[in-house]
């Protein structure tokens, strides 16, 4: 074996492991502004630490296993908010080795599966500091495709019943995550065991799993099915709103996901060029495959982008798959050995340069500092000035409170989070009031996005199959809770009310119970939520 060989072959396996952890490691070490919606998360895995149960305890339009992560890290690193973000270092660096698990099965050559893995890192996992269930369900999809594929395509072992039974339980868990993405990896899997059941005359790989599948489902379903799980769990049953709409989904794919588009253009050259026809590609097992799977993504992403909207950037999961598609069948066309650490490096160059929007923000402000813009508007031989950041005169938001004047609570849930300060002085405030000082057990009704304050008041959260765990009417919960909270304001049942009121956001907290608040209780405070931007909130405090 010569050097050459040697390096490729373990200089670069080492290099993606490398990147998958390096990158994934860097949220350890800095602090974070208050992150927008996070509050869902922390509850929700505060809660099952707490020895609670989904649709048991409260309920809840998503499937438990979002939290089931985040809620292991609380029991080992404490209930803070920043115990969300190392959680979620665990789940970049288990999402890396999944997609590299997937390329190997695939039998993607050392160099494109490098970049490749850098791509998937720099692209989808980076940016994601934080659990978000648009994004634990596709790690978990990822996941479950990892076993199967490991199951379908390596010579039969005494593990491969394992690894559909593994296979299995991953794809319940994105679907117990949320039901569209998971959805789509039931069909994505089953797309795959139906082409090697057809194209081997293997058929006992479709019955594991089918069956493996079919009874995990049931030990997931049947203990709730007495807690209204039926109810809670959407499926587009009434009182829910269906979240698919072919129209939608076609109108999306034909107006915007240039993309999705140009990646399956490619790939269609590729295949033109490559193979004289279908029967062809259809014996090359691997190939079809990789097809399928490739396919499959891209078609997940163009629904995901439309059943699951917030934030707008969660489908990019498929700039991978896509990219170490059309880099393997391009390095059987072309006279480049993509192998070469000179190659991968100049194509790693190449991915860095491409994503660089991920990473610039967080050295924007030092580069400002050393290459200063003008803002000028007039010159200094008094000429009016035109350019980018002057051609449009628009009004400037006053409200939004600057970044830098940001600043930390002291409070323990919060440690390394920070908020503006009149937030924090807010916070402040509600901590130093006679009802919260008593230190007596209180009956608290927090519908804010402030919900690590159940600790530092403290107070125990409402349990019971009744109660949800999100506050959006129409989406986490409905007139028939608005109803429930509504007549236990008016029985002044609460000592303390913590509302948040967003007026631009439809009934992300019900209008209809503040109506209720302001005609049963007393407003004594109001701050800001620490939120920016068009969707600015307030925190407003009552009590009888």
């Amino acid at each position: 074996m010569n050097f050459k060989t040697y390096e490729r072959k373990n200089y670069l396996p080492i290099a993606e492991i490398a990147v998958i952890v390096a990158l994934a490691l860097v949220p350890l070490f800095v602090s974070f502004p208050y992150r927008v919606n996070i509050f869902l998360s922390w509850e929700g895995a505060y809660r099952m630490s707490q020895g609670e149960l989904p649709f048991r305890d409260f309920g809840t339009p998503l499937g438990g296993m979002y939290w089931v992560i985040p809620a292991i890290f609380f029991k080992l690193f404490g209930v803070k908010m920043i115990t969300l973000v190392k959680a979620q270092v665990f789940i970049n660096i288990i999402s890396g080795l999944a997609f590299r698990s997937i390329l190997k099965s695939m039998e993607v050559q050392p160099g494109t599966r490098f970049l490749s893995v850098l791509l998937y890192c720099l692209s989808f996992s980076f940016f994601n500091f934080w659990p978000w269930y648009n994004h634990t369900v596709i790690v978990y999809e990822f996941i479950a495709l990892a076993f199967l594929l490991k199951a379908i395509t390596r010579e039969r072992s005494r593990w491969t019943i394992a690894w559909l039974v593994l296979a299995a339980f991953f794809t319940c868990c994105s679907f117990f995550t949320k039901q569209d993405a998971g959805a789509m990896a039931i069909l994505l899997s089953f797309a795959l065991l139906i082409y090697i059941a057809w194209q081997e005359r293997r058929w006992r790989p479709l019955l594991v799993y089918t069956a493996s599948l079919a009874v995990i489902f049931l030990l997931f379903i049947l203990p709730f099915l007495k807690y209204g799980f039926g109810y809670w769990f959407n499926h587009g049953q009434a009182p829910h709103s269906a979240r698919i709409s072919m129209f939608e989904i076609v109108d999306e794919f034909f107006s915007g996901s240039q993309w999705i588009k140009f990646y399956l253009f490619l790939i269609l050259v590729l295949l033109v060029i490559r193979f004289a026809g279908w029967k062809q590609l259809w014996q090359k097992k691997r190939e079809m495959l990789f097809l399928l799977l490739t396919v499959g993504i891209l078609g997940e992403a163009a629904v995901f982008q439309v059943t699951s909207y917030v934030p707008p950037d969660n489908n990019i999961f498929f700039h991978s798959f896509a990219i170490a598609f059309i880099l393997s069948q391009l390095a059987l066309l072309l006279p480049v050995n993509l192998n070469k650490l000179q190659v991968v490096g100049a194509f790693s160059l190449g991915i860095i340069v491409w994503w660089s929007s991920v990473y610039w923000k967080y050295i924007q402000q030092i580069a400002e500092r050393a290459l200063p813009s003008s803002h000028a508007t007039v010159s200094p031989t008094g000429e009016n000035i035109v350019n980018k950041k002057t051609y449009i005169i628009a009004s400037e938001d006053t409200t939004d409170i600057p970044m830098s004047e940001w600043k930390f609570s002291g409070l323990k849930t919060f440690d390394k989070i920070y908020m503006p300060a009149p937030t924090v002085d807010g916070i402040k405030r509600l901590m130093a009031m006679d009802v919260v000082k008593q230190k007596k057990p209180l009956k608290v009704l927090n519908m804010s996005e402030l919900t690590p304050l159940a600790v530092e008041i403290p107070f125990t959260l409402e349990r019971g199959s009744e109660y949800p765990l999100w506050y959006h009417l129409g989406v986490g919960m409905f007139n028939k809770q608005a109803e429930m909270f509504e007549q236990k304001i008016a029985n002044h049942e609460y000592d303390l009310v913590i509302f948040e009121y967003i007026p631009t956001l439809n009934n992300f907290y019900p209008f209809r119970v503040r109506d209720s608040l302001l005609q049963h209780y007393n407003k004594v405070d109001s701050f800001m939520a620490p939120r920016r931007g068009g969707t600015k909130g307030t925190i407003e405090i009552y009590i009888p």
